[in-house]
């Protein structure tokens, strides 16, 4: 006799941090108690893994999250789908791509899109799904109805991150802890606050505490965060910064992992902003963390670029904040994105200037191309390709150790997407 409802989660390593997060709130639900979860790896795991999970069920969801640079990935993927299962399975999109693009995703094959935020969304479409009930009483969900017509059914309220744990723990899959959602800032080129607002919220002490006494039970001391800018945290506006909030959280994090526990704060997954770089920040990681790196910020070594990009810091920010990395023993590793809308002679030329003001204080550059992203205020700008000059740069930056990163893979996908961007302009 087949069991009832099966959720499967296509477990991509650029997906990860957004799977954990779903099926830890989906684990909270006292209605979904008896639902089967599966993570699966790879497209011919996927395959092999669902044959098997449709056997054995009545209904089978598979999740699908992504973001706009594995479009074309995933456009394959549900095509050959739907090929082998036909309708046999539900297919959900989530995550950045599909809420900024979700009539298109819907066009790819996906039969329902979770819009925004998944936690709350994921687990009234699940029980709506259990019970054969209409979805569209479901918020924050697009899909097309039975005549072709697009429906979304409204924006959910954003959550309170205390009321959902950042991971699984029955499905166990620990990982990185999200502390803050929501950007104040408004870059022009970042989907962050478009999707999750821009009032920060914050996960308290209490309850990131509570799930690191769970890793450490399983003797998992190797504690990250999850941040917009990790700097901000316990902030109210997200821009200035709260000192005793985040000592706070450093001491009470040590305090479980104790001096054999490893604690990262400004450095992977997360980043700083140079303004948030004081010597009282940087003294709270030499004190409580094991980074011996801070990742910051810049994107442009041009004023007006930065004015443009609605960045809201000065050059001068970036160029204190790494001194102060240096002078404090921390590498430091700062981000620029090649090829911003509006970039003239003069602006790349002020970038690269830059680069080796930063480089010879003892800073690491990351590369980027600019990608444009749905929903963005940059999402209609044309892709234009680096300049020589710029790249030769980039190269003997490379070649000397002083630089990494993906730019070039980057370029390529950026005047892909552009296309598509500009094509598709509706929903």
């Amino acid at each position: 006799m087949k069991e009832g409802i099966a959720f499967v989660a296509y477990y991509q390593k650029q997906n990860i941090y957004s799977f954990n997060a779903l099926i830890g709130a989906i684990e909270t639900d006292d209605k979904l108690k008896d639902l089967s979860i599966s993570y699966i790896r790879g497209k011919q795991n996927l395959f092999k893994e669902l044959l098997k999970i449709k056997k054995k069920h009545v209904k089978v969801v598979l999740g699908i999250s992504f973001f706009t640079t594995q479009l074309w990935a995933i456009n394959n993927l549900v095509n050959e789908l739907r090929k082998q299962f036909s309708n046999e399975i539900l297919i959900i999109a989530g995550g950045p791509h599909p809420t900024g693009k979700p009539f298109r995703t819907l066009k790819m094959g996906f039969d329902i899109v979770v819009v925004g935020e998944g936690e709350k969304t994921i687990c009234d479409l699940l029980q709506t799904i259990k019970y054969d009930e209409e979805i569209h009483e479901v918020k924050g969900i697009a899909y097309l109805n039975k005549s072709g017509e697009y429906i979304f059914t409204g924006k959910r309220n954003f959550i309170d991150l205390d009321f959902y744990p950042p991971f699984p723990i029955k499905n166990t899959q620990f990982g990185a802890i999200e502390i803050t959602r929501g950007c104040p800032y408004v870059c022009y080129y970042c989907q962050t606050p478009y999707i999750l607002g821009t009032q920060p919220r914050h996960r308290s002490v209490e309850s990131i505490c509570k799930y690191i006494k769970i890793m450490k039970k399983e003797n998992l001391t190797d504690i990250r965060f999850i941040s917009p800018n990790a700097f901000s945290y316990g902030s109210m506006d997200g821009k200035t910064i709260n000192i005793i909030k985040i000592e706070e959280l450093l001491i009470n994090v040590r305090k479980i992992i104790g001096n054999t526990g490893k604690l990262f704060f400004g450095s992977f997954p997360s980043e700083v902003r140079p303004e948030h770089v004081t010597r009282e920040t940087l003294g709270l990681i030499l004190k409580y963390a094991n980074n011996d790196n801070i990742i910051i910020g810049a994107q442009s070594g041009s004023q007006r670029i930065l004015d443009l990009c609605h960045r809201d810091h000065s050059i001068e920010d970036v160029v204190n904040a790494v001194e102060l990395c240096i002078n404090m023993d921390l590498k430091v590793y700062v981000d620029f994105i090649f090829g911003l809308p509006n970039e003239s002679e003069e602006d790349v030329k002020l970038t690269i200037k830059m680069m080796d003001i930063l480089t010879k204080k003892g800073a690491r550059i990351h590369t980027h191309a600019f990608i444009p992203l749905p929903q963005t205020p940059f999402a209609q700008k044309k892709v234009k390709p680096l300049s020589k000059k710029l790249k030769d740069v980039i190269n003997k930056l490379n070649s000397k150790g002083l630089a990494f990163g993906e730019w070039k893979k980057q370029e390529q996908l950026a005047i892909k997407i552009s296309q598509y961007l500009r094509e598709t302009r509706e929903a």
